[in-house]
């Protein structure tokens, strides 16, 4: 997406040389031990395409226009990098890399750390709004990725989910937050290139809506109170909360559901010493013949 609002073609993350995309996000590569001594560092290149990205978007990603942001030739930027589809993926990994402080993923119970999961891969699409370009159905794991996948995973396990029940709440998540990103830039994207802020538009459809409620048509959508489609109200927070309200009443079920197996075996009562080790009750006289 570009600066002036207009969609480039989407691009796919693992399109590039798989093998040597990985050798650059491990760090397992051959590094060349002779010619001249690099004046640029890997780091600084990837650096200087996510910002190029962030500011004009993927559209404007090349490797000629990140030689110039560098202030060096073209042919030079292929000394740390094979081309623009092994960087792209470079660059998803390195906008991925998360907090080494332990309480930036909540305060320690899976619903506060998937509550942080939802708003900072929100924030994350805001400050790379490219992001929503990129085709990242078959990803290339670099270490900040697993990184940030291994934090999640050890903080939710608690829920006693199965393993691909752990990763599908985080792909739902994950998948809810990718849909409110895009509709928030979508927004952003109408405002800037049509002038109008959100209220101008719709304030220039009241008329015409207002005539349409009190047609009779319509009379739910006329029964709404004032403040339904309010800018105040914070929508990606709502979803966000009962999205994990369901999880939090499966996992309730599924905990009460393995209660039993796991409860303290029952036992029965010991048997009183003076008490007859079998036979008749003989608390109760026996009948007498009549």
């Amino acid at each position: 997406m570009t600066s002036g609002g207009e969609t480039s073609g989407r691009e796919t993350s693992g399109s590039g040389d798989i093998t040597r995309t990985l050798d650059l996000l491990w760090g397992t590569g051959r590094r060349p031990s002779r010619g001249p001594k690099p004046g640029l560092t890997l780091e600084r290149v990837v650096e200087a395409a996510v910002e190029l990205a962030d500011r004009e978007g993927l559209g404007a990603l090349s490797m000629r226009r990140i030689a110039a942001e560098l202030g060096t030739g073209t042919m030079s930027l292929y000394r740390y990098v094979p081309g623009k589809a092994e960087l792209l993926d470079l660059m998803l990994d390195r906008v991925q890399r998360t907090s080494e402080d332990p309480g930036d993923f909540g305060d320690g119970h899976w619903r506060s750390t998937l509550e942080v999961l939802g708003r900072a891969t929100l924030a994350l699409y805001r400050r790379h709004p490219w992001l929503l370009e990129v085709n990242q159905s078959r990803p290339i794991l670099g270490p900040s990725a697993l990184d940030g996948l291994e934090k999640v995973m050890s903080r939710i396990r608690p829920m006693g989910l199965s393993d691909p029940e752990l990763l599908s709440a985080i792909t739902a998540i994950e998948g809810y937050v990718v849909g409110a990103a895009r509709t928030q830039l979508y927004q952003q994207e109408a405002e800037r290139t049509s002038g109008l802020t959100d209220a101008e538009f719709w304030e220039a459809q009241h008329p015409v809506l207002e005539k349409a409620m009190t047609s009779g048509r319509y009379p739910v959508l006329a029964s709404l109170a004032e403040d339904t489609f309010s800018f105040d109200f914070d929508h990606f927070e709502f979803g966000l909360q009962r999205i994990l309200d369901g999880l939090e009443l499966f996992v309730t079920a599924r905990t009460e559901k393995a209660a039993p197996a796991s409860a303290t075996p029952y036992t029965p009562p010991s048997t009183p010493a003076s008490a007859p080790a079998a036979g008749p009750d003989r608390s109760v006289p026996p009948e007498q013949p009549s």
